[in-house]
């Protein structure tokens, strides 16, 4: 983490109310499926926000992740290399994060790369992959790793192509949104301008 002071009074606030959206049980979920996508040999950090940041924070695991969604050898990222250096480190998440978006996550969904290495918002960088998981699992492509059941499902298209006339008779159809005229008729009505009778 980076070096910085105590946070105090609004700010810590905030940092609490951050820290409170971390799930440790979709850590021990995301670590699951991270190992089983990469291999073992990738390692298995010990439980805790602190230690899977520090597990992810120099982006190569990450980079791993993302070229084992691709076929062998089309890997977005090219070249993974593990480095002390801070600039190296937020690089490789950087470029771990404009894979996400070319494979499909939606740029709201991805987290910033000071949310992972300053460890600022891990519940972020929780959502990012999970979103990541379930769209390996709905594109189906034979690339990933795990079980299924571990993310949640995501909605496809169900077009449906209806005919002509088809389309012509739902015109013709009053919803029943508009009411009904049924069993309606005019006994009963005085005429316009009659006095109300009291007996």
């Amino acid at each position: 983490m980076a070096n910085r002071g105590p946070a105090y009074g609004l700010s810590r606030e905030v940092q609490q109310k951050i820290d409170k959206q971390y799930d440790p049980e979709l850590e021990q979920i995301l670590t699951q499926w991270i190992v089983a996508q990469c291999g073992p040999e990738i390692g298995q950090p010990q439980p805790g926000k602190d230690e899977f940041q520090k597990w992810l924070k120099d982006g190569t695991i990450l980079c791993k992740l993302i070229n084992s969604l691709y076929a062998k050898g089309q890997g977005p990222v090219a070249k993974i290399q593990a480095s002390a250096m801070a600039f190296k480190q937020m690089e490789q998440i950087s470029q771990f994060l404009q894979a996400a978006e070319r494979y499909g996550i939606l740029a709201t969904d991805i987290f910033q790369t000071v949310d992972l290495w300053e460890g600022k918002n891990m519940a972020c960088v929780q959502r990012t992959l999970m979103n990541l998981g379930g769209l390996a699992v709905a594109k189906n492509d034979g690339f990933f790793a795990g079980d299924p059941n571990w993310f949640p499902k995501k909605s496809q298209e169900n077009r449906r192509a209806f005919s002509d006339d088809k389309l012509k008779e739902g015109q013709s159809v009053i919803g029943l949104q508009m009411g009904t005229n049924r069993g309606a008729s005019q006994a009963g009505m005085t005429g316009y301008g009659m006095p109300r009778q009291i007996l």
